[in-house]
């Protein structure tokens, strides 16, 4: 495909905030509410000795079941800061003992599984694209607002400290659970998919957004349904209601979420944002780095001290 037709798809700017964007969300949370969040832990037997780790379920949207991991230090004091944890594309919750950083550093770390994700399963962007009433998004950043609360209802957290992070579309999705939980102390996003549809569209040559370019290639005519199906969950959108500081990075060679897109949501935050690009690196955007980066911004948001 050619530049000029690749820009052709949704255009090149920022697509723009819908009029009833706060209505179609307060609609959204509104239908989950009426559902109990039910929360049931289930422990599990992983071997491990310094974390205690839980089978968590709860009501999302339309009160269907959202399941995922609750990582709890095993030695604590007190109510812990949580963090409300985002996967990439396909990954949906992995496995119990993946990503420990979270609960050995000192927090509460709930990790969603992703509504019909997991073992690399793709093509959930196409869902109901060109209608934001079936989106499939819809549903998943009422799933994820919904975990915020079910995180803040346990006994061992303290509520008023509780951060949304992700990676790729886990960071779209922390975006966008930060525009709908304003409570929220931090949002961490890395190489947040999701994130400025236009560029990505226009831009990555690997990942899912070619999934719609070339669905926009063989469907030219339904650009504007999709385009306006996108702006509700887009990450600029969502970067232009945040209200909690942010952290956003990015890898200059990134393929897959190409940094155009992260700059667009860092510029568009409307709260305070810090912008981390990483030269040289692809979309585990720092890696190792990153995360340093990112736990001392937490450590510090959520007043996590050492006992």
């Amino acid at each position: 495909m050619s530049g000029s037709d690749s820009d052709a798809l949704l255009g090149t700017a920022p697509l723009p905030t819908p009029d009833d964007y706060d209505a179609y969300w307060a609609s959204a949370l509104d239908d989950a509410a009426r559902h109990p969040l039910a929360v049931q832990l289930e422990p599990v037997d992983t071997g491990l000795t310094a974390v205690d780790v839980f089978d968590i379920s709860f009501a999302g949207a339309d009160g269907r079941r959202v399941s995922g991991w609750l990582r709890l230090p095993r030695h604590r004091e007190g109510r812990l800061p949580g963090v409300v944890h985002f996967n990439g594309y396909g990954a949906g919750r992995l496995d119990p003992i993946d990503d420990l950083t979270w609960p050995v550093a000192g927090f509460a770390q709930l990790v969603m599984n992703t509504h019909s994700q997991g073992g690399g399963s793709t093509g959930h962007l196409l869902d109901g694209i060109e209608d934001p009433h079936r989106s499939y998004y819809r549903g998943v950043f009422v799933d994820a607002a919904r975990a915020v609360d079910a995180l803040r209802s346990l006994d061992e957290v303290d509520g008023d400290r509780i951060a949304a992070i992700g990676n790729s579309q886990g960071g779209g999705i922390a975006l966008g659970v930060g525009a709908l939980r304003p409570e929220l102390s931090a949002v961490l996003a890395q190489a947040p998919f999701l994130t400025d549809a236009p560029q990505g569209i226009r831009l990555a040559r690997n990942g899912p957004w070619l999934e719609l370019r070339a669905y926009l290639t063989e469907h030219p005519d339904r650009a504007d349904a999709v385009a306006r199906t996108l702006a509700y969950v887009d990450g600029v959108t969502s970067a232009r209601h945040a209200s909690a500081p942010g952290w956003i990075s990015d890898g200059l060679d990134d393929d897959i979420c190409p940094p155009e897109t992260a700059r667009a949501a860092a510029e568009a935050y409307a709260a305070p944002v810090t912008l981390r690009e990483w030269p040289g690196a692809g979309h585990e955007a720092g890696a190792t780095g990153d995360r340093r980066g990112a736990l001392a911004v937490l450590r510090d948001r959520l007043r996590l001290v050492d006992a």
